[in-house]
């Protein structure tokens, strides 16, 4: 074996720890005025192609090829191929753009770890698909699919984040008194997003897993909400906003105990029960009624509320009588069972795009709340179509069908369609880069 085949997953690793961090912003913000974040100018052409190239990179292709990935499809590395050279070209844009100048920000300096994770990503995906498994390689290669798995895990939480930080630094926004107001807000209704899309993936696709657990959907529940904790801002002044975010703080640990406690059902069978739905619905009127200083900040918040509390009902009604405390029905979900999680989205934007910041903003060019909301709601549809593209995109595949045994695919029908993928997602995105004779070899260890 050649040297550089030899040591090439060292030069990989490499490459994508060391290559990226040696670029630097070449933006110095001198047009900048003494205590702003960005400069009046607007943003160029140029940095409005880098927003949406990176957006449709890691927004859109990645998480698309991931799931291709996992359903071994021939189509996940042109897809991933496709990604990485837009995220590249945007990578490059946003180091050219003229126009508005940043001061310096956690978007610029969250890049380097997005784009190290993305280089690395790549080197460990070309390592791996040159099958390199003779001498040492044949005792690293596990340790790299591993590793590639993390990473492809790890990727989208990231990728959200940076395009969470990009917003507000193209803006200037959650900077001195705003920050933790926006660090609120936007984990918050991160969480009420990812909740949702949870579960999405546990109506379609979750339910084997679950079985395997022994618990129910609600013990899974239970445990978050009890361990989120929320609390004042110890050092500073009490406020109505303070007292309100303690007490909710004590509600959700109190209810998630219960909730633990009720998801015990005789011989330690999984049991649903209507806690997490209930401590949704409270969270929403809690914050139907939160003081505001703007009417246009009160309105979004209130609407934001009744769309929280719609999502708890609907989740009470699911579990009572849709479901009837079974844990799926059977055949393909009820179409009612998608309104949680659909209002669980709606109410993650509305949430994140309602701090004190965006909302004078919004004021101050005259767009009344309902317009705003009904463009938040848009955009809650597009998210949730696409988090059923990529669902749909997973347990359909004829590949994945085939390897069920018949007894299996009938026991678990519509909503357990990824019952073999726990060994699946050792390997995440890895499986289109699998091939069917290492498959075979494997199957004879």
């Amino acid at each position: 074996m050649s040297l550089h085949r030899r040591y090439l997953p060292l030069i990989l690793l490499s490459i994508g720890t060391r290559l990226v961090p040696a670029a630097a912003h070449d933006h110095h913000g001198e047009g900048i005025p003494e205590g702003e974040a960005v400069s009046p100018d607007p943003l160029d052409s140029i940095l409005w192609i880098h927003i949406f190239t990176m957006i449709s990179a890691f927004g859109i292709i990645f998480p698309f090829g991931m799931v291709l990935g996992i359903v071994r499809s021939r189509w996940h590395v042109p897809v991933q191929v496709l990604g990485t050279a837009l995220a590249v070209l945007g990578w490059l844009l946003g180091h050219a753009h003229k126009g508005r100048q940043f001061a310096p920000n956690i978007h610029a300096a969250f890049a380097t770890s997005l784009m190290s994770m993305l280089a690395l990503q790549v080197g460990l995906g070309i390592y791996l698909k040159l099958h390199l498994e003779k001498g040492w390689h044949g005792v690293i290669r596990r340790h790299m699919v591993r590793l590639h798995g993390i990473v492809g895990k790890v990727m989208p939480v990231v990728s959200w984040t940076q395009m969470l930080f990009g917003g507000i630094t193209a803006m200037g926004f959650c900077r001195a008194d705003h920050q933790g107001q926006c660090l609120a807000h936007f984990i918050m209704g991160s969480s009420f997003i990812g909740y949702g899309m949870i579960m999405v993936i546990m109506l379609f696709a979750g339910q084997a897993w679950l079985k395997r657990t022994g618990k129910s959907q609600e013990f899974w529940d239970s445990l978050v909400i009890t361990v989120w904790v929320t609390e004042h801002r110890w050092g500073q002044e009490w406020v109505h906003n303070d007292i309100q975010h303690t007490t909710m703080g004590v509600v959700w640990w109190c209810a998630g105990l219960l909730g633990l406690w009720l998801s015990r059902g005789n011989n330690r069978q999984p049991k649903r029960n209507l806690i997490p739905g209930i401590v949704i619905f409270l969270t929403g009127y809690a914050m139907s009624a939160h003081p505001q200083h703007l009417p246009l900040s009160t309105m979004v918040h209130t609407v934001f509320g009744y769309t929280l509390m719609a999502a708890g009902l609907t989740r009470v009604i699911e579990i009572a009588f849709v479901l009837r405390d079974k844990a799926t029905l059977d055949g393909e979900p009820n179409s009612f069972q998608h309104m949680t999680p659909f209002l669980l989205f709606a109410s993650g934007f509305i949430f994140m795009c309602a701090t004190e910041e965006q909302l004078a903003l919004v004021s101050s060019i005259g767009i009344d709340h309902v317009s705003y909301l009904l463009v938040l709601y848009s955009v809650a549809f597009l998210t949730y179509l696409f988090t059923m593209i990529l669902v749909h995109t997973y347990i359909s595949n004829p590949r994945d069908v085939k390897h069920v045994p018949p007894a299996v695919a009938a026991e678990r029908g519509m909503n357990g369609h990824a019952d073999r993928r726990v060994h699946d997602a050792e390997e995440f995105e890895l499986e289109g880069l699998i091939s069917e004779d290492e498959e075979e070899g494997n199957k004879r260890e």
